[in-house]
Formats: structure tokens, sequence, C-alpha cells
């Protein structure tokens, strides 16, 4: 079998090697690309409302120096107009920055918000569409983690992330410019303090980026953890699990705390370090200055910009340190989300496929042979299998012995290890995942009903068809008497999962919807074990009706729907055994008669 290209355990705090980083980054640049690839030009728009909001927003101190040094003393020479001037281009800036730093702050959320609903769209349709192993091993509170929390975290970056990291590095850069070109003195004391400045940054930098992926790692086992806890809630209340879940759930949720902590203690010295270093310098900036204004080399209006200059200089220093939280977050979700993303399914669409609209329903094992993964032992041994189309075999044998195997090799939830399974003499891996699923359709133990009306559900076994249609396929089952005996009737709301209805009647909607699709091969895994007598009776009418004369499969242990097969295959260790209709199974005095005969007994 083919290999996952990516560690799905991405939740696991473990230490990835240089290679492994370079990858998870790469493929995070990569899907950031992708994402900002459709909105690019706003972006640009974006870009050019940064620049000049900030621009406005940094000539504020520079004009009213210029005021203080030229205005005033023409005011006090009896020429106001320079004064006023210098008051109208602070207003007018003031003006124009806040106009367009609101502009670009709503579109970047507008912007955001657009990709994020891209993202939503695109790792849900990436999930529904994985195969069946990838469902096996990746956990759903791992992807229910991927479309909560990460894109939550996505979401504050995308929502304010222009606004802070190019808005507030902007002011910086456009600061110590006009500080460098109004006084070299005052700008060399700046970049002087700015060394302690990008040491305590750095150092933080790199606190951070470990203590908020400890965040991440530990928030989604706490979602993992409660969502399985909640979906086997049945297991837990049966075998009293309440207590070890807790204890486990405590465990986790301390283990989440004690990062939160971490995190807070490295911000709270990062912070604190930052104002004091912001407040040294307007300090060195006010005496430096101060000493030059005495001494005839600088104005006081130039004074006053510089020290607002200083002032401000730190404002987005800050803005950035409060936002890097945020930041390392999202960098961390992303990166989850690109590894989701980059898993290579086993089970592929054909490239080439070849067309198989209406099959007549022959299948062929040609030298099959199947493991679960490359390291694991042979769950099918090579075999060589031939049903007829129209046939109605039965798959019985103890619990492992490769019967549902078998039947997710023919609905290509997995493909052979070894061999060729054919349709119509056509390779499953040849066919286009539409028409396989026109003509293959599996009708499992758990009748799953989704939320919506019985007609709805009994729909998705044919998207589009008529009520008349529905309704048929309901009648054609015998569903039709107990569904019309509902509220509503077909237009009843089932309920989560079908808790409105007994198990035989989801059972028998769940046949009614295959009844519909009316594929040429169906597939009966363990359809009737959950039932009980009262409940198979009534759904043994409506799975004769079902069969019809197409070719189905049918794995069950009650020999109460084996003996209506065509012909039994008894499955033992990964091979078939015995092969012959029920009669001359029972003739033969091997296991199967052996099966039947307990099943006498209990009769």
């Amino acid at each position: 079998m083919s290999t996952t290209t990516v560690d799905q355990n991405d939740d696991e705090q473990q230490t990835p090697t240089d290679a492994q980083e370079t990858a998870t980054r790469n493929r995070s640049f990569a899907l950031l690309g992708e994402l900002v690839s459709p909105v690019k030009g706003q972006f640009a728009v974006m870009a050019l409302m940064v620049v000049v909001a900030q621009l406005a927003v940094v000539a504020g101190p520079a004009i009213i120096a210029w005021g203080i040094n030229v205005g005033l003393p023409e005011l006090i020479a009896g020429n106001p107009t320079p004064a006023i001037q210098a008051a109208a281009l602070t207003i007018g800036a003031a003006i124009v920055g806040g106009i367009l730093t609101f502009g670009y702050v709503r579109q970047s959320v507008v912007v955001g918000q657009k990709m994020l609903l891209a993202l939503r769209r695109r790792v849900f349709r990436f999930t529904q569409r994985q195969d069946l192993e990838f469902h096996e091993s990746y956990t759903s509170g791992r992807i229910v983690s991927r479309q909560t929390s990460d894109m939550e975290a996505l979401r504050e970056l995308l929502d304010s992330g222009v606004n802070v990291m190019v808005g507030a590095s902007l002011a910086m850069v456009f600061t110590i410019v006009l500080i460098v070109k109004m006084d070299w003195v005052t700008g060399v004391v700046m970049l002087l303090m700015l060394i302690p400045c990008v040491l305590l940054t750095m150092w933080f930098q790199k606190r951070s980026r470990i203590e908020y992926r400890a965040i991440r790692t530990h928030s989604a086992r706490l979602i993992v953890h409660f969502v399985e806890a909640m979906a086997g809630i049945r297991a837990v209340k049966a075998f009293r699990k309440e207590d070890r879940n807790q204890k486990e759930f405590d465990t986790l949720a301390q283990d989440y705390r004690d990062a939160s902590m971490r995190s807070i203690r490295v911000f709270g010295i990062y912070q604190p370090a930052l104002r004091i270093l912001a407040n040294v310098t307007i300090a060195a900036v006010l005496v430096v200055g101060g000493f030059r204004v005495l001494s005839g080399d600088l104005g006081v209006g130039t004074l006053v910009a510089l020290v607002l200059y200083s002032r401000r200089f730190f404002q987005p220093v800050d803005e950035i340190a409060n936002f890097y939280n945020a930041f390392q977050s999202a960098v961390a979700a992303l990166e989850k989300i690109a590894n989701l993303l980059a898993v290579q399914p086993h089970v592929k669409e054909s490239g080439n496929p070849t067309p198989l609209l209406a099959a007549s329903g022959q299948v062929d094992f040609e030298d099959v042979a199947f493991r679960y993964s490359e390291d694991a032992p042979l769950v099918l041994q090579p075999m060589d299998l031939h049903i007829p189309a129209g046939q109605t075999v039965a798959l019985v044998g103890q619990t492992g012995a490769g019967k549902s195997t078998v039947a997710k090799l023919i609905s290509r939830f997995y493909d052979a290890t070894e061999g060729s399974v054919r349709l119509d003499g056509v390779d499953l891996r040849d066919i286009s995942m539409e028409d396989l699923t026109r003509n293959i359709v599996m009708v499992t133990q758990e009748a799953y009903l989704f939320s919506g009306t019985v007609a709805d559900n009994i729909a998705l076994g044919k998207p589009g068809a008529s009520r008349d249609e529905i309704e048929g396929a309901a009648r054609a089952i015998g569903a039709d008497s107990f569904i019309e005996q509902l509220p509503y009737g077909y237009d009843t709301d089932v309920n989560k999962r079908g808790g409105r209805v007994s198990a035989g009647q989801r059972q028998l909607i769940s046949f009614a919807r295959a009844f519909l699709a009316d594929p040429r091969v169906l597939i009966l895994d363990e359809a009737t074990s959950s039932l009980d007598i009262p409940s198979e009776r009534m759904v043994q009418e409506g799975l004769t009706k079902l069969l019809g004369h197409r070719t189905s499969l049918i794995i069950a242990h009650r020999l109460t729907t084996v003996m209506i097969a065509d012909r039994v295959l008894v499955v033992h260790g990964g091979e078939v055994v015995e092969d012959g209709s029920p009669t001359e199974l029972v003739a033969e005095g091997g296991r199967f008669a052996a099966l039947y005969q307990a099943w006498q007994d209990s009769m």
C-alpha cells in the first residue's frame, strides 16, 4: 500500500527534525499563498492605504515641530499664517490617517473572512472526500479542532494582522527615518536603545513560540478527549468510565492551564521590560536634546517632535508584542491545517477512468491479498473469487476472519494490497468514484440517519428523486406503513441520528434508501445483527425485496438472513474454506453445517 506523506499525529508533542520543520513551514507558506492569491488585488489596495495612513500619522509631530520653530516666531511677529497652516496640516493629517486606517482595518476584516470561508470549505471538502483509512486513523476530535479552535486562531490573525503587523511595522520604520533626518544625534541614541529592545524581543519570540505551540497542542488534546468521551457516552455509562474520563480530562485541563500560565509569565516579563526601555529612551532623548537646545544646536519644536516620536516609536512595538500571542497561535494553527491538507489518500480517483454507467454486477477477485498497513500481517490471503451478476452470496465466519474486509474492498473503501478487484471485468481503481457509487452500495449495521425528514434520508439514495420515487421505494420495502403513522408522515423530522424511530424502522429506511439508489451490487454488512427478533422479522420481507435480482453480498452471523442466499462462502483466517449453496454445505458437514446445527438447536 502507498504511504501517507504526513504524520497525522500532529497534535502530539514531538521533537520534529529540521527536515520536518522545513517541510511544514513550506506547506504553511504554500497554503497561505493559495489563500491570498484570489484576493491579492485587495491586498494591494490595503497596502497602499496602510502606507498613506502611516505617513499621515507619522507626519503629525514633524508638522508640530515646524509650527513651533517657524509658526510661533511668525505669530509673535504678527504673521499668523504659518501657525494656522501648521494647525490645518495637523488636523488634515489626523483626518486622512483616521479615514484610511478605518478603511484598511475594515477591508482586512472583509478579506480575512473571505479567506477563512474558503479555507473552512476546503477543509470540510477535503476531510469528507478522504478514504476510510484516513477517518479510522485521524480521530474525529482532531478534525473538530481543525474546524474550530484552529480556525478561530487564524481568524484573529486575518482580522487584525495587516493592521498590526504591517501598519505598526511601517510606523516604526517611518518614525526612525524621521528621527534620524531631524537630528542624527538623537537618532544614534534611539538606535543604541534599540539594541536591548531587539535582544528582549528575540528572547520573547523564542520562548513564546515554544509556549504557544504547547498551548495549541494541549487545546487540541482537550477537544479530542471531550469529543470522544461524548461520542462514546453509551460505552462510558455502560462501563462506569466517568471517573477515569474525569481524571484524564483533569490532567489535560491542568496541562493546558500550566502551558497558558507559562506563556503569561513570558509575556509578563516582556511587556513591562519593554515599557521600561521605552521610558528610559524617552528620558535619554529629552536629556540629550535638552542640552542641545541650550547650546543652540536644536530647536525647541524639534525637541518636542523627537520626544513625541520616541514615545510613538514604542507604541507599535507594544502592539506587536500584544499581537504576537495571536500570531504564534495562528502560525501553529496554519501548520496543523496545512499538514492535514497534505495527507495523501490511499484510495485515489483514476486520472483516466473507464466509463461504467450501468454495470451488470459481476464481481471478480483476481489473486487479491490485503493488509491494513505495510508492517501488518495479511488480513486476506491471496484469493480468486467469481460472483456472477445477479447472484446473492452470503459470507459467514468468525469475527476477524476477513468478511468485512471483502466488503470494504468491493466498495473500494480500501484498495487491494495485491491483485485486483473487478466489476464487469474493469479494475475498481479504473472506475470513477461517481460510477462506483452509482453501481455499488453498502448498507451497514448502523443504519445512520441524518438530521432531517424521513423523505430527506430516503432521498440520499438518489439525489433529486421525486416524492413519488421516494414513497415508491418505501412502499417496495414495506416501510410505508410505519412512516405514514409518524406525526408528519414522510415529513417527520427523525431528530439527530434517527432518535425518533426504532432500530428496525431505521433499518427499513436505510433499505428504502438503498432500493431508491438501485445499485447493481448491494452489500449488507451485518445489516440485521443489531435487531431483536420482532424487528428482524419486520425487516426480513423488506430485505428480500431489496435484494431483488441484483448482485448481493450478505455478511451476517444470523442464519435467518444467510439461508436466503444462493451461495455461501465460509471465510476462515482470510481464506474461503467452503463454497456452495446453503443446502450443499449443510449436507457436507463442515464449518457451515456446525453453524447451522447450532442455530437449529437454539431455535
